[in-house]
């Protein structure tokens, strides 16, 4: 990006902060608004893992992955699979040094990220309640303080709920069928001894096939989060005449709805440290996808909000982030920027929301569980390797095609001259030829192809293949009728 431009970043979650920080890392100016008073305001919820493919790439990128693994915990990667009688199913722990997919509080993430951003770029206070467009891709935010901006690009990083979705798209978040009650357990080791042993270092997923379900997960500093799941209406609570701020009337709920599970498990419903928390599971409908809107693009929940199985969410959420900021970097305008960009996070986000939504509906479905039922976390973790692996070279494959081309080839009517602006990830390929965007782009190493609409000496159709040495170009265009040579060469930045 050449000139000056306003960005503005609606919500500062581990995906809205990444993205700021890259932008910044790449000399790009940025503000970013969140609804919350500061980066504590509210329990940031409990734990996550953060996969080699996606999430630690992003970490990578932001030059933040030292600081990550200070904070990450490799043994947190445990994982056991319980039936309601107590009986271990499954289980899984780690070797020593797998670093596939290792554990850091939600709080703690937000907290680093917050802090390698550049002072004042988080704007603490600013819940956004309309954003306006003003033509040309500029924006109008209107926040609930009373403070209005105008931009030229409004991400919006503000999750399930946002407020700039609409922009984009008429979609909203659907009611799942399951809601988790969420709970706390404190120094664990000493006053819930026997929750501390059956969560061990990660997880516990205990499960009776009927819709029902305790899922427990070690935090840090001594603390246990769980979360009592039930398939159930969206409005439980209410036709079952319980006050969900009266913990004895929910735990007895509780007690009755999970009856004749194990004596063992019962405590995860009536320990607690502190009240139940009730949270419905929604989803955006997915795969999910929008026409190009000039000066709007949406990344994390507000684009793919999806059932947590899986842990793709903030995952998702980091590498959509720091993506979306070399695509701003790299691209001569912010519409090529957001094309480039959606190009890729589109049907990547698809793919994971349409899996995490069926993980929960088999979680929660009814009937008997065998181990052919249970993720094969050790082909699991090699596959965020072999993805990590696979996205670097794209990366590495990326540069050598990336930028722009003059590309000179010959018609019935004369030399013609282009401009050819192309820019890949991972085996994607985007760009624009004269100005119009290209279709069907691919990349495989320095061999590309993708269709052009040429406009002179008369509009036509055409299919580009060429291969890359260095700043040169050569290949053929295919239009009707005729198969011609062309050569390229990179401009100079």
């Amino acid at each position: 990006m050449k000139s000056p431009v306003r960005i503005a970043i609606v919500g500062a979650g581990p995906g809205g902060l990444m993205c700021a920080r890259v932008l910044q890392g790449h000399g790009i100016d940025v503000t970013v608004y969140d609804a919350d008073a500061s980066v504590e305001a509210r329990d940031a919820g409990g734990t996550l893992d953060l996969h080699a493919d996606t999430g630690q790439i992003a970490m990578e990128d932001a030059g933040l992955f030292e600081e990550f693994m200070k904070l990450a915990r490799l043994e947190g990667q445990a994982k056991s699979r319980l039936d309601q009688h107590g009986t271990v199913l499954d289980a899984f722990v780690p070797d020593q040094d797998d670093t596939a997919a290792p554990e850091i509080d939600r709080g703690q993430l937000r907290a680093m990220l917050s802090e390698h951003v550049r002072p004042g770029t988080v704007r603490w206070g600013h819940k956004l309640v309309t954003a306006t467009p003003l033509g040309d891709g500029g924006h109008r935010l209107e926040f609930g303080n009373g403070v209005t901006a105008e931009v030229d690009l409004v991400i919006g990083a503000d999750g399930a709920w946002s407020r700039v979705r609409p922009l984009l798209s008429d979609a909203t978040p659907d009611y799942t069928g399951v809601s988790f009650l969420d709970v706390r357990f404190e120094d664990v080791e000493e006053r819930h001894p026997q929750i501390a042993n059956l969560v061990g270092d990660g997880h516990l997923f205990a499960n009776d096939g009927d819709g029902r379900a305790i899922i427990g997960q070690r935090n840090s500093n001594g603390h246990i989060r769980a979360y009592l799941a039930l398939r159930t209406d969206l409005d439980w609570h209410g036709k079952a005449g319980v006050d969900l701020g009266d913990a004895a009337a929910v735990r007895r709920f509780l007690l009755k709805e999970f009856s004749g599970w194990a004596e063992e498990l019962l405590p995860f419903l009536t320990d607690i440290d502190g009240g139940y928390l009730n949270r419905p599971i929604y989803a955006l409908p997915a795969p999910l996808t929008w026409a190009h809107t000039p000066g709007a693009t949406l990344l994390g929940d507000a684009a793919h909000l999806m059932a947590p199985f899986g842990g793709y969410g903030v995952n998702l959420a980091m590498l959509d982030g720091a993506e979306l900021a070399h695509a701003i970097a790299g691209e001569a305008t912010l519409d090529e920027a957001i094309t480039r960009y959606e190009a890729v996070m589109l049907p990547r986000s698809g793919q994971h929301a349409v899996a995490a939504n069926g993980g929960l509906d088999a979680f929660f479905a009814s009937g008997d569980f065998g181990s052919a039922d249970f993720p094969d976390h050790e082909a699991e973790h090699q596959r965020y390797r072999e993805a990590a692996a696979d996205y670097r070279r794209g990366q590495s494959r990326a540069t050598a095609v990336d930028g722009t081309w003059a590309v000179s080839f010959r018609t019935p009517r004369g030399r013609q001259q282009a401009e050819l602006r192309l820019a890949a990830t991972a085996g994607s390929l985007t760009g624009t030829f004269d100005g119009t965007p290209i279709q069907g782009g691919r990349v495989d190493g320095t061999e590309i192809g993708f269709v052009a609409t040429l406009t002179s000496p008369f509009k036509m159709k055409v299919t580009f293949t060429a291969s890359v040495e260095g700043d040169t170009m050569t290949g053929t265009a295919k239009a009707p009728m005729m198969t011609i040579p062309i050569t390229g060469t990179r401009q100079t930045p």
